[in-house]
């Protein structure tokens, strides 16, 4: 047995399992409770309690109203950031402390001889304390910061040997390192980092949506950056042209990639970082969301020697994500997989990854020329921009090929319109094309907090005559809110989709240039869900909520308007 027990409360750790997740916990950075759910030990609920009874330390749940300034500020920034700890009350003379690590026995040592109080530590969930160690001391070192910790430069200052050494002072560093480091706690995809006129805006895009975060004072807004700018190895000279950049780094024992852009502004550099966890990305056709007659028709697509299967969808609507579901169930040893892309955002193990640079002549269609060389089963194509790659794309798909590709149109039929305006001839579409995917991301109903929505009769009438297959029996759920989703209702993301099969009755209509309307009304005849159709599965499951389905799709979905 992984843990020595004969009733719940009785569970405790060997030696050897002790060892084993300190070990892990100190490799990667993974929190305990974590480690120890990961290692099959415990369950989530059951790791917290656990590792309090190994330590005797008492199980605090930390809420938002447990958190009170004036006793946040009797332990230094760098001393709560070091040893992860959360001060929670002032007693008398006694601190109690709450700790993210059980087991760090020189934390109470350091707070005692900083604060000169007694030490009471508890032990909190290490999310919530990474959680609101980050939030609080990053409004406290911001708030801290004066003028005479960093040189003020002007806009317009030219002098660049100045602002190099600014963005390396300690606290620019550290600030920045804050930023980045919370981002990746609160799940965050993309970091806008944003001047204007009145102070700077630093906003984090959760589950899709912007929030804005504890931004720091308009002085700062050159060095950090500039800052940022040497991470990513760009040019801090250069403000007046967009650059695009890369930063790899390690933030709390995960590998992250992070893609930079900026464009001038009226009042500064505006920066967006795209966040990309490596560890993360090890989603498979079943966890992407897809409905199970809709899972079974793409693992079969995936088996055909040879076609092209199209995802579509607007920017950040999850497309790559899926590609690489597919091609990671497609993987096999018998295969030879090769991918073009722009960049390579994740890797795939056993897949061979090409980075695309135009600047020296690498396009997505001089990369596909080249890789039909390399004698091929499975090739994806990052996304079909122009008719050269169009073309060199569907006769892969003609000559032996499983290609697959993303296109940017909005449902699934208007692929097939968008290859015939690049010029491709309207037998080839017909005979190439597979498949088409498209999808939308919508956010999912945070689990620590759902719960039968109260509001069910009310959505009922502003349903009516939509479409919508709800009755009277159905259960619709929200979340309610808590400190797990901060306060949103919603945690994480799942997909909806449309799965456009091409078949006999859909490739007469392609060979006479049929609109998109025509291809869609006729996919819909032979059983295809819309996107907002297959949204309605999603909230009757109680994944997703119908605000969220009405957000991300459209009205007219079933009728589209036709193409001119």
């Amino acid at each position: 047995m992984p843990i020595e027990s004969s009733t719940q409360n009785e569970i405790q750790l060997s030696r050897e399992q002790l060892r084993q997740v300190q070990a892990i916990h100190n490799e990667t950075g993974q929190p305990l409770n974590e480690v120890l759910v990961t290692l099959g030990l415990a369950s989530p609920t059951l790791a917290l309690e656990l590792l309090a009874r190994q330590t005797g330390l008492p199980l605090v749940h930390i809420a938002e109203r447990d958190i009170n300034p004036q006793v946040i500020a009797l332990i230094p920034t760098e001393l709560a950031f070091r040893h992860q700890t959360l001060p929670l009350s002032l007693t008398g003379r006694t601190l109690v402390v709450a700790l993210a690590n059980p087991f760090d026995t020189s934390a109470a040592d350091d707070l005692r001889f900083v604060t000169g109080y007694d030490i009471e530590l508890v032990f909190a969930n290490p999310v919530d304390v990474h959680r609101f160690v980050e939030e609080y001391y990053t409004r406290r070192m911001i708030a801290d910061t004066t003028e005479d910790e960093v040189q003020v430069l002007d806009d317009t200052d030219d002098e660049i040997g100045d602002l190099e050494t600014m963005a390396r002072e300690a606290t620019v560093v550290k600030f920045v390192n804050l930023i980045l480091r919370q981002a990746v706690q609160e799940r965050a995809s993309d970091v806008h980092v944003e001047p204007f006129e009145k102070g700077m805006q630093v906003r984090y895009r959760i589950d899709g949506i912007l929030h804005e975060v504890s931004s720091p004072p308009r002085r700062l807004q050159s060095a950090i950056i500039s800052r940022l700018k040497i991470m990513a190895n760009l040019d801090i000279a250069e403000r007046r042209k967009p650059q695009d950049g890369r930063i790899k780094t390690r933030i709390a024992g995960r590998e992250i990639d992070i893609r930079m852009s900026t464009v001038p502004t009226l009042y500064g550099e505006s920066v967006v970082l795209r966040l990309l966890d490596r560890s993360a990305m090890n989603f498979g056709l079943a966890d992407i969301g897809l409905l199970p007659t809709m899972q079974r028709q793409l693992e079969q697509l995936i088996t055909i020697p040879h076609g092209m299967v199209l995802a579509t969808g607007p920017t950040g609507s999850g497309k790559t994500t899926t590609l690489y579901a597919a091609l990671r169930a497609a993987y096999s040893v018998e295969k030879k997989i090769l991918t073009i892309e722009d960049p390579v955002e994740y890797q795939l193990n056993g897949v061979n990854q090409i980075q695309v640079h135009p600047a020296i002549g690498l396009t997505f269609a001089a990369g596909l020329r080249h890789v039909l060389r390399q004698d091929p089963d499975i090739i994806m194509v990052g996304e079909i921009r122009d008719s050269e790659t169009a073309e060199i794309a569907v006769h892969s798909a003609l000559t032996g090929h499983l290609v697959f590709s993303t296109l940017h149109t909005n449902d699934a039929a208007s692929a097939v319109t968008r290859l015939l305006e690049m010029d491709i001839e309207p037998y080839l579409v017909a005979s190439s094309v597979e498949a088409v995917i498209a999808q939308r991301l919508v956010r999912s109903i945070c689990t620590h907090c759902k719960e039968p929505r109260p509001d069910t009769d009310t959505v009922y009438a502003k349903l009516a005559g939509s479409g919508f297959p709800i009755s009277a029996q159905d259960t619709l759920y929200i979340g309610r809110g808590c400190d797990q989703c901060k306060q949103s209702g919603y945690r994480g993301r799942s997909g909806i989709y449309e799965l456009l099969m091409m078949d006999n009755a859909l490739r007469p209509l392609v060979m006479e240039r049929a609109p998109s309307s025509a291809v869609r009304t006729v996919a819909i005849q032979h059983g295809m869900l819309t996107l907002r159709e297959d949204g309605w599965q999603k909230v009757l499951a109680g994944i997703t909520t119908v605000e969220e389905v009405i957000r991300v799709t459209r009205q007219d979905d079933i009728e589209p308007v036709e193409d001119d």
